[in-house]
């Protein structure tokens, strides 16, 4: 009989252990430890920008004037002039840190309670951070000491500082609670340890190798800080999900009366094929994000390939292998009570299945109607959707001690921390009519060597306030003196990547569903199935849209999951959300639907197939979704809004998917459709088709029954 490629790489996997297993352990230390020795390479401001403010940012970084961090110590008191022993003290402090530079004189507030400190971090703004803690020592000091004052600190390096800290701190949190939980519902499903270690061993291992392979790749595609988080995530979830599948179909094979290397062949020409294609499917909609013009979005895509690509790998070699090393002994470590429960989980899943599925089968009009009302009603406050690039002052919470210094420092002294800055360059900046203009605005630092100029503007009403400067002031100013000025800063720059994410999501999303189309297509053969495919993609994901706005933009039950609703949703969010769900749907889509193509395939009826396809599935799709359920739940949990608002947008799409959509919605569509499901379109009629059917045994010698795996 012919093997699929998947079969292939199984059988000389298992008849080649120690290669397999040795080549992937050293596979991970060299990448881990080579890649780590590396180190990662972070994006500057220019690169991760877009527009006119990240024109501005490269024309300063070319010109070798890249910004300074900029602080803001404010200090208040409950009498008008209290404050000013308190600010000579503290001036005096911030000078001694030997950390500062351009430390000016405190200015008062309107109401006089309050004074503004204004000064730069000395060196590059890159590495602030890592060197501000003796300014934020300087300013606890004068805190403590001075109980008739308060003060509060707001700037790039000390919010970098927390930033930093808090990441670092969110990611061992996520990594030390996900592991665990990922254990224990495994251990719950499979009863034994050692099964239960082997897809989270695996998980791991290929998250470590992938860790390496992109500090790597990061000398030439710079990452943004959140990247590694973001292929964890992915990674571990895909990584177990993958090996799931894989292990689940092995023992149910075992337990149907097959010898070790019959079921060891059947796990993998089936789910190992399913585990390729979805992993490749994966890939190619994660290089979807190529398109976005974003190199955020390029290190995401990056990140996520890589990881994904490597869990596929680890799925259909190393693990045919361990599996053929362990043979019975993948049982060891028995739980009783929970032992007996695996034993008898896929038949008691089954049932539960189809149990669910009689009606669903039965009503099958009535059904796909509820449901698709249950997505629409979900998704409808995603009409209202707002995004922006989140400032720290939201990311952190409310409450959070920066939050509260940027709102008051913003209410006593409107404009000052989140400035506009201009920047002027001309072929002379000394020019006459350059100088007129830049004499008309305040704050203005001249470089002649460079010919470049800045400008430090205000904007009190944010976005308005920025419309009005590039569209009125700006031109009137400068128009026919040869000057270009571009604005950036932080209401700049959040507005410009805005603006070229939605000048980006059309192309990625036409390539993905493209892309998702084409493979099912290939697939299936069925130009019904790759289109149902896509429908269902986008209803889920616009399920989790209105999820996300509801909670994290309205505050709707936000505090139940301890956030809270900050009028928005992280720029990145949705275009991210869009390529990873329409990936990871497929790890369920072609999983089910190739058991249902395998029972239509032996002469079952398209209503008894869905029966057949989705009881058998049931068990290992409600494994792995909640599996990558509590994985992405872990990250709801975190302190950064963005990483909430990825953790509970992907969570509630998954769930989504695995119950509303795989076990309601698909399988009354598919009822609808009967035997429409399969039509092949002639131009594919001649070539070559995936084979969904289940390998015969092979002839050969009776295979030993108390073997322990397989001999070679």
């Amino acid at each position: 009989m012919r093997r699929n490629l998947a079969a292939r790489i199984g059988v000389w996997s298992a008849h080649h252990r120690k290669t397999a297993i040795l080549g992937w352990l050293l596979f991970v230390v060299l990448t881990a430890g080579i890649g780590g020795a590396s180190g990662m390479v972070e994006m500057t401001n220019a690169e991760n920008g877009a527009g006119d403010s990240a024109r501005a940012e490269q024309i300063l970084s070319d010109a070798g004037l890249s910004h300074r961090a900029g602080e803001l110590v404010m200090v208040s008191a409950a009498e008008p002039d209290g404050w000013r022993t308190a600010a000579r003290e503290l001036t005096t402090a911030l000078g001694k840190t030997g950390e500062v530079t351009g430390l000016g004189a405190p200015v008062a507030s309107r109401n006089g309670k309050d004074a503004l400190i204004t000064f730069e971090m000395k060196g590059d703004a890159a590495t602030a951070s890592d060197r501000v803690q003796p300014v934020l020592d300087a300013v606890d000091r004068v805190q403590k000491e001075r109980t008739d004052i308060t003060v509060q600190q707001f700037g790039d390096a000390s919010a970098g500082k927390w930033l930093g800290d808090l990441l670092s701190e969110d990611f061992k949190k996520a990594e030390f609670t996900a592991v665990p939980l990922a254990l224990g519902i495994l251990l719950v499903a499979f009863g034994a340890v050692v099964a239960a270690l082997l897809p989270v061993g695996l998980a791991l291992t290929a998250c470590l190798a992938a860790f390496g392979l992109l500090s790597l790749a990061s000398h030439q595609l710079h990452l943004f800080q959140t990247t590694y988080s973001v292929m964890f995530l992915m990674g571990f979830a895909v990584g177990v999900d993958y090996c799931l599948f894989y292990l689940r179909r092995e023992r149910d094979e075992r337990a149907a009366g097959r010898d070790a290397e019959t079921a060891l062949r059947i796990a993998a020409a089936t789910s190992g094929r399913s585990v390729l294609v979805s992993g490749l499917t994966v890939m190619v909609a994660m290089a979807g994000m190529f398109l976005s013009g974003l190199l955020l979005f390029k290190g995401f895509a990056l990140a996520t390939i890589i990881v994904v690509f490597i869990a596929m790998m680890g799925s259909v070699t190393v693990l045919p292998a361990l599996l053929s090393w362990l043979g019975d002994r993948i049982d060891a470590g028995r739980v009783p009570l929970l032992n007996r429960r695996g034993k008898r989980g896929t038949k008691q899943s089954g049932r539960i299945a189809g149990k669910l599925l009689r009606p669903v089968l039965s009503k099958p009009k009535f059904f796909a109607a509820a449901s698709v009302v249950v997505l629409l009603v979900l998704a409808a406050p995603a009409l209202g959707m707002k995004t922006e690039e989140l400032g720290l002052e939201k990311q952190f919470g409310s409450d959070s001690r920066l939050a509260v210094a940027y709102r008051d420092i913003s209410d006593a002294f409107p404009g000052g921390p989140a400035p506009a800055q201009v920047v002027v360059e001309a072929d002379d900046i000394g020019a006459p009519g350059v100088r007129k203009a830049l004499d008309g605005f305040d704050k203005v630092a001249v470089h002649r060597a460079q010919n470049v100029a800045e400008i430090e503007i205000p904007l009190p009403h944010g976005e308005s306030d920025l419309t009005e400067l590039r569209e009125k002031r700006l031109p009137a100013a400068f128009d026919g003196t040869g000057a270009r000025a571009y604005v950036t800063g932080e209401v700049a720059g959040s507005t410009d990547f805005n603006d070229q994410l939605k000048r980006g999501i059309l192309p990625v999303l036409l390539f993905i569903t493209a892309v998702t189309f084409l493979v099912m297509l290939f697939c299936f053969r069925s130009y019904v199935i790759a289109v149902t495919a896509i429908l269902l993609n986008l209803l889920s994901v616009a399920a989790a849209y209105g999820v996300m706005v509801a909670v994290f933009q309205h505050g709707w039950g936000a505090s139940l999951i301890g956030s809270e609703g900050v009028g928005a949703i992280e720029s990145w969010m949705p275009l991210f959300v869009l390529v990873v769900l329409f990936g990871l749907s497929m790890d369920y889509h072609v999983f089910v639907v190739s058991r249902i193509r395998e029972a239509h395939g032996r002469g079952l009826s398209t209503p008894a197939a869905i029966d057949e396809g989705i009881r058998r599935t049931a068990a290992a799709v409600t494994g792995a979704a909640v599996i990558m359920v509590a994985v992405f739940a872990v990250f709801g949990t975190l302190s950064m809004q963005d990483m909430q608002q990825m953790g509970v947008g992907l969570a509630v799409a998954v769930l989504l998917d695995a119950t509303v959509v795989r076990m309601v919605l698909l399988p009354s569509v598919m009822a609808l459709l009967g035997e429409r499901n399969w039509r092949t379109p002639r131009g594919l009629s001649r070539l070559p088709a995936l084979d969904h059917s289940e390998p015969e045994p092979e002839p050969g010698p009776a295979a030993d029954p108390v073997a322990t795996g397989l001999r070679g």
